[in-house]
Formats: C-alpha cells, sequence, structure tokens
C-alpha cells in the first residue's frame, strides 16, 4: 500500500445502511449497535441525518450518554440550500442540535447535479459548499466532506469536481471523501483518480463506495492502495440499492492481504461476532456465503478437497478461519469421501473403524440416502443419529406405528387441523391426537403431547425454523420433497432433515429425528413410566 498511515474506519451501518430495502432499526437497535461498532474499534459512527426524521433525532439524544471508548459519533446532512440563509438554514441547524463532535455534510461534486438539479452556477455552488463547512467548524464542529458522486463528475469535468472539492478543504473540511455514489465505477479508475486528488489536496482523504457493479470492496481497496487513509461502508455491506461497501470484508483484507494498520488495535477473531449480531439486530439470517465470516467460507463437500484440506489447510483456504472468528467445516453429501465422513464423525466424538464391510457401507448408505434427497450437509443432526445407528450405538427412543392427518375446510367454515399418533416407547403404545394451525404444526403437537408423559424434557424444545423444498419438480405433485426443520432447546439448535413424496411423512421424519437427538444428547435415560396425568 502506497499509504502506511493508520487508516480510520467511518461506519454508516445507522444511517446509509438503513436506507436498503426491508432494512429499519429502532433506536434501541441503533444504540445497541453503536456499542458493538465502538466496542470493536471503529473510529466514527455515522448514527443518521437528525433533521430529516423524529427516529434519528432521538438517537442522537439518547446517544449522548453512551460511553464510546473508540468512536467519535457523527451526524450527517447536506450543505445549506441558500447562501443567504446559511445560518438559518434547517439542515445545518438540526446536525449542530444533535450536538456531535463530528459532522459530515454532503455537497455536488457532478457538473451535471449542480447544474441541471439545483439550478447552480459553479461558483454559486463552490460558495455553498464553503460557507456551509466554514459554519458547522465556526461551531466547534469537526467536519467532513463527502464529495456526493464525485468519480462520476471527475471523469465528466475535472476541473469542476476539483474545484468543489478544494472550496471544502479551504473551508476547513478535516477529511475529503471521495463518492462513488452510483457505484459504477471500476477500481483502476479509482485508484488512478485518487492518486491524482492526493497530489492536490492536502488534508486527508477517503472513499466511499456503492456496490452496483459488485466493485465497492475493491474500489475501497483500491483506494487505500492508492494512498486514501479513511474508508466508509457497512456491517455486511447493507444499504440502498446493492448496498454499501463492506466493511466486514474489507478490514480483513488490509490488514491480513495488504499489510495495512488501522487506526486502532482491532481484534479480528472478533469479526464473525460482530457481522452475526448486527444480522440478528436487523432480523436478517446471516449471509452462508459471505467471505471470511460465512458458515460456508471455509466448508469443504468435495471429497478431494476435504482429503487435502486435513492435510494442510492452506491448500484450499486463503487463511486460518480462525483469525476471524470462523471455523472450518466439512459437510457430508454424495460427492463425499471417506476423508468427509471421518472428519464428521471425528468432530462429533465418533470413532470409526479404519477399515472393512462397516465402513464401507456406511459411506454407500450416506450417499444412497444424498442420492434419494436428503441433505445432511446442512441436517447434521440427522447425520449423527444415522452414523451412530449404522454404528450401533443408537436406539430410537420412540417408533411411530401409525399418523393420520384429518384437514377439513369450506366456504363459511373454520379450517380444522388434526393429527392422530399411534406411538410405542419401551413396549407401552400410546394414541393421541391433536390439533394445529395447519396439519405440520398438529402432527409437532401431537407427537410432543404423547412424548412428554415419557420424557418431560422435551417441554424446553420448540422449532425455530421449518423449510419445504420441492425436489424433482419435473413430476409435479407428485415430486418428492424435502424438509429440514432446526430445534432450540434455549441453548443449541440442531437441524434435522426428512425426504417423501408425501409431505407430512417428510415432516414427521425430521420432526422424530429432531426429538430423538434431543434425547439422546441430553436425557440418554430409560424413558419414565408414562405419567397419568400426561396430557
Amino acid at each position: 500500500m502506497k499509504n502506511r498511515s493508520a487508516i480510520e474506519i467511518y461506519d454508516t451501518t445507522l444511517r446509509d445502511g438503513t436506507q436498503g430495502e426491508k432494512i429499519t432499526l429502532s433506536v434501541q437497535d441503533k444504540l445497541l449497535i453503536t456499542e458493538k461498532l465502538d466496542d470493536f474499534g471503529v473510529d466514527y459512527i455515522e448514527g443518521g441525518w437528525p433533521s430529516s426524521n423524529p427516529k434519528d433525532e432521538e438517537f442522537f439524544r439518547r446517544a449522548q450518554h453512551l460511553q464510546l471508548k473508540n468512536a467519535r459519533l457523527c451526524a450527517f446532512g447536506s450543505t445549506a440550500r441558500k447562501l443567504d440563509a446559511i445560518e438559518k438554514d434547517p439542515n445545518l441547524t438540526g446536525l449542530l442540535h444533535s450536538e456531535t463532535p463530528v459532522i459530515t455534510i454532503f455537497g455536488k461534486t457532478w457538473k451535471a447535479h449542480s447544474s441541471l438539479g439545483l439550478g447552480l452556477k459553479d461558483e454559486e455552488n463552490a460558495e455553498l459548499i464553503f460557507r456551509s463547512v466554514e459554519y458547522l467548524k465556526s461551531n466547534g464542529r469537526t467536519v467532513i466532506f463527502d464529495a456526493e458522486h464525485f468519480f462520476d463528475g471527475y471523469k465528466d469535468n475535472p476541473a469542476f469536481a476539483l474545484k468543489m472539492l478544494l472550496a471544502a478543504e479551504q473551508a476547513g473540511a478535516a477529511r475529503l471523501v471521495l463518492c462513488d455514489t452510483n457505484g459504477g465505477s471500476m477500481p483502476d479508475e479509482v485508484y488512478t483518480i485518487v492518486r491524482e486528488i492526493l497530489d492536490k489536496t492536502v488534508v486527508p482523504v477517503g472513499i466511499h463506495s456503492h456496490n452496483d457493479g459488485d466493485l465497492a470492496v475493491a474500489n475501497s481497496l483500491a483506494a487505500l492502495r492508492a494512498g486514501a487513509s479513511h474508508v466508509q461502508g457497512t456491517i455486511n455491506g447493507i444499504g440502498e440499492r446493492c448496498g454499501n461497501a463492506n466493511l466486514i470484508s474489507i478490514i480483513p483484507n488490509v490488514i491480513l492481504k495488504l499489510n495495512g494498520r488501522f487506526h486502532h488495535k482491532l481484534n479480528l477473531k472478533q469479526l464473525t461476532s460482530l457481522s452475526n449480531s448486527v444480522y440478528d439486530l436487523l432480523n436478517f439470517p446471516p449471509d452462508n456465503r459471505a467471505p471470511f465470516v460465512g458458515k460456508s467460507a471455509f466448508a469443504h463437500k468435495g471429497g478431494i478437497h476435504v482429503s487435502a484440506v486435513l492435510k494442510e489447510s492452506s491448500l484450499y483456504e486463503h487463511i486460518d478461519p480462525k483469525t476471524v472468528g470462523n471455523r472450518q467445516r466439512v459437510l457430508v453429501s454424495e460427492l463425499s469421501g471417506q476423508s468427509n465422513i471421518r472428519y464428521k464423525a471425528k468432530e462429533l466424538g465418533i470413532e470409526l473403524p479404519e477399515k472393512g464391510e462397516l465402513f464401507k457401507k456406511i459411506v454407500q448408505s450416506i450417499k444412497k440416502l444424498e442420492h434419494q434427497g436428503f441433505q445432511f450437509d446442512v441436517a447434521e443432526a440427522s447425520f449423527e443419529l444415522l452414523l451412530r445407528h449404522e454404528l450401533g450405538q443408537f436406539k430410537p427412543f420412540f417408533e411411530v406405528l401409525e399418523s393420520k392427518v384429518h384437514i377439513e375446510s369450506g366456504k363459511n367454515r373454520e379450517p380444522v387441523d388434526q393429527a392422530i399418533l399411534k406411538i410405542e416407547v419401551n413396549n407401552e403404545i400410546e394414541m393421541t391426537a391433536a390439533d394445529g394451525d395447519g396439519p405440520v404444526n398438529a402432527l409437532d403437537k401431537a407427537l410432543r403431547k404423547v412424548l412428554r408423559g415419557f420424557y418431560p424434557a422435551i417441554r424446553s424444545i420448540r422449532l425455530v425454523d421449518y423449510k419445504v423444498r420441492v425436489l424433482e419438480e419435473k413430476k409435479g405433485t407428485s415430486a418428492k420433497v424435502r424438509v429440514l426443520i432446526e430445534t432450540s432447546d434455549g441453548h443449541s439448535t440442531w437441524s434435522t432433515v426428512g425426504v417423501s413424496t408425501n409431505i407430512i411423512d417428510a415432516s414427521l421424519q425430521a420432526l422424530s429425528d429432531s426429538i430423538n437427538y434431543y434425547l439422546f444428547n441430553t436425557e440418554k435415560l430409560t424413558p419414565a413410566p408414562l405419567h397419568a396425568e400426561a396430557e
């Protein structure tokens, strides 16, 4: 990297990030994320646009009571709208009322936006930028200037874009941030332009990239390699349209690949946790395929790959997963070789025979089930039960002898879904029935209802996710379906799978595996006599 000074991290998850579709955060969510970002070592946290909505105004009021250790809080807004009303401009007034030590304002640096969008002459736009920055600085604030549409503007008219940038510098802006607002620039363009700007400015230069060309991270790294010392982005790359530059990818690339350093010492081992916690607050599922932190980032499925990784992980992993708080995973599927199965067995604490017919039988059994539609790489609980059953270490805690599901509906009639089960537990046969919201829910309730008397501990488990995938789509309604179920006891979660041409049967397989897995790993008891008071 040409830049050898410490790089500043400017996070805009709470402002630019929330402009993404289906993304919303409460004030409390924003406060929690602020604390997490501060703990991680971010330099600037952009909390919102205070004059644009009451939520952001409340956030800034409450954020004043946070005891931040590393970060400085920023309010965001635009330059004043009229030259003759700088001190009375409602946007600038709102920014000052937020009482943040840092204020970031954006101004037009693309001539088309200035002349066509705002109807301003070049000198008027430069004066608007200069006086807005000067006014905020005169009120004791550190001012960061976001040069909106800078790369498009510079490519269109370099003299105009540079003139607007220098107006902000001359007014006292502490940072000049070059924005690829439309997200369409290429890394080589960004590198060249940043180098040119660094030769013509004095204050530190930053980069703010959008991801419309899927190059926001690449463009940010190009700018840093060119000498920029300030990088803006969001956690997990959330943001308007295709999102912002993803700080979760930028940070490890800078440290591990470019030998760069940030202003605060960052604990990369917290990176995966930070990513997941923000997803959790957004009520979004984590992106399994996310580089560095995704569940699949260091997952290996092909037998040849796994065999190599077990000998030397760097043969198929660009970094040690532990560096970023992630872990290596080996998946079991029809592509699996002996190495996959041995690895997973070792991970589960299961000792497999070195050679022989039993081991061959296990491998072939797994491949056959995967061919039928079972998917064990996302249902590791079912895989463990299968493995232990083949080794004679597991026997089901119960057996479903019969199952019936009754569905009734009609015009002006309340729908009725009822499941009836006949189950054998330790040579005792019980029958039960339960109503539910849909046939699968009725089945789940009936199964738990009869088993609670034998295994009271199952009261603590609950279904947290249920997915159905149609296999063999061309067969239409006669196609097989695969049901994936995720269950939790409040401390851990596990996944199970069922496959059948009958969705009820597939669901029952997955539900049965789920309860059996829980009982095997927690109870490991002989079932109690059926309670007289059992429901």
